[in-house]
């Protein structure tokens, strides 16, 4: 069970049932203990200043391993004004009905009490997780503007504000902190991150309580999770994430968040950053040499453009967006005038589209990898009628038929593809897509965070196969000292 300490400059004034208030003296001299339970620290000390004791509080926080809000990160990227750092654009779909000119409004734990300025809050929070924040709106005219945003200490406040604070502390620590569940004691505690509204999600919800099962035998409280915030994400010891990822996304934001927080992730940001943009992976291979069909980056439509493309890639020619997944954004032209069409399309949408050469086979490899080891393999066969895996008609979706298989049968080359392109990512969990042609093989691409079915890419392993994946993230804890 999470303790939770709150720390502030005086404590006088300052009373919240059964929660545990000190200053910064006595979490200095009385912290930590031993064989104490996980701890959060919230941190209300004044952190406008470098080296203040609000400052040291966070630094000493971290260094024993207790969650802290705001980290030493936040602290810093506030003070940085300069830099900008302490700046944020408007969001996109915000309308403002004020006058223009500069609003300030009070910001406690991501709240504030002008509904209208509710989303800037929220964005304010989740940008600079900080208990207490002031943000000056600068509006001009057309919406056109940014938000200054500035830490507060609690003993700057008024008394009105001390009281709000306190208010707001009692429902952050009511709502953001989960009640660790009844029974068996676990070492450390998983969020599972899934999306029951995806319609392809990486796992199904068998598999996904498959891993459940499997992380509480290597001593996780596995907690399946349908949203988490970034700061509440301090709350765990690793991240799962097993919803379909991107870089402009909540998914990316949380990972990083997750990161900073120094949880066990997968995906790390960097896993999602290489593998969801394809021009990133065919740069890379070539420069590493791994074995990719031939590829050019296509920046403009010209008739000598396609000329080209075709003379050296031939047809028919496979188009792809640099972010893409489950086959959508990839296409296949068999025509100088269907490739010229289509790049007019796709460049309305990206700067660059990848163009390949077509590489005919009846199925793509799929090896799963970890650590840098293979720990699956699977055949992929085409989708009916169709020369991808998935085929995508409207809101209707089919895929072609598996074979599951160990990876001591999969050839040589293919696995040794797969190992190089994986390290070419990182050192997290990846699917790697591989088609063989011959004695061939040519490497498609690498997912951050691969589809892991049940009775489909477990069909041979079975449970060992969630197991192997769950001790990656404990064995990883080991290694920190956690």
């Amino acid at each position: 069970m999470h303790k939770t300490l709150i720390v502030v400059d005086d404590t006088s004034g300052f009373d919240i049932p059964d929660q545990t208030i000190l200053t910064f003296q006595q979490y200095l001299e009385e912290f930590p203990k031993r064989n104490e339970p996980k701890t959060r620290v919230i941190n209300l000390c004044d952190t406008s200043r470098y080296l203040s004791q609000g400052y040291y509080c966070s630094l000493l926080a971290q260094a024993r391993q207790h969650r802290v809000l705001p980290s030493v990160k936040t602290i810093n990227d506030l003070r940085i004004v300069d830099e900008g750092s302490a700046r944020l654009p408007l969001p996109e779909k915000f309308q403002w009905s004020g006058a223009e000119g500069i609003e300030s409004f009070f910001v406690l734990f991501g709240k504030t009490k002008d509904q209208r300025l509710a989303a800037l809050a929220k964005a304010a929070f989740e940008a600079f997780p900080c208990p207490v924040l002031t943000v000056a709106l600068h509006i001009a005219a057309d919406n056109i503007g940014f938000m200054e945003i500035q830490p507060r200490g609690f003993v700057d406040l008024s008394d009105d504000e001390k009281q709000a604070c306190i208010d707001g502390l009692q429902q952050f620590t009511e709502q953001e902190w989960r009640s660790d569940r009844k029974g068996k004691k676990m070492r450390w505690d998983m969020a599972i991150l899934v999306n029951p509204d995806e319609p392809t999600p990486p796992s199904d919800d068998k598999a996904i309580r498959n891993f459940v099962k499997a992380a509480e035998k290597v001593g996780f409280n596995a907690e399946v999770v349908t949203s988490l915030t970034p700061e509440a994400v301090g709350h765990y010891d690793a991240l799962f994430i097993r919803e379909t990822t991107a870089i402009d996304h909540h998914t990316y934001r949380l990972a990083r968040a997750a990161e900073r927080e120094g949880l066990i992730v997968i995906d790390d940001t960097q896993s999602i950053l290489r593998c969801c943009n394809k021009v990133y992976l065919q740069d890379a291979f070539a420069y590493q040499q791994v074995p990719a069909p031939q590829s050019e980056m296509v920046s403009d439509s010209d008739d000598e453009t396609c000329a080209e493309l075709i003379e050296k890639l031939g047809l028919p020619l496979v188009l792809k967006l640099p972010e893409s997944s489950f086959s959508r954004g990839v296409y296949k032209v068999e025509s100088a005038e269907a490739l010229k069409t289509r790049l007019v399309e796709m460049l309305e949408a990206s700067a660059l589209v990848l163009v390949q050469e077509y590489v005919f086979t009846e199925f793509d490899w799929r090896i799963g990898v970890l650590g840098g080891k293979p720990i699956y393999a699977c055949q992929y066969f085409m989708a009916r009628n169709h020369w991808q895996i998935y085929h995508h008609e409207g809101d209707r979706f089919s895929s072609g038929g598996f074979k599951t298989m160990p990876t001591f049968e999969v050839p040589k080359a293919v696995l040794q593809a797969a190992i190089k392109a994986a390290k070419v990512v990182g050192d997290g969990l990846y699917g790697v897509d591989i088609k063989q042609s011959g004695n061939k093989v040519y490497v498609i691409e690498v997912n951050d965070n691969p589809s892991i079915d049940s009775g489909v890419e477990d069909k041979y392993l079975g449970k060992e196969l969630y197991q192997l994946i769950m001790q990656e993230f404990a064995n990883r804890l080991e290694l920190r000292g956690r």
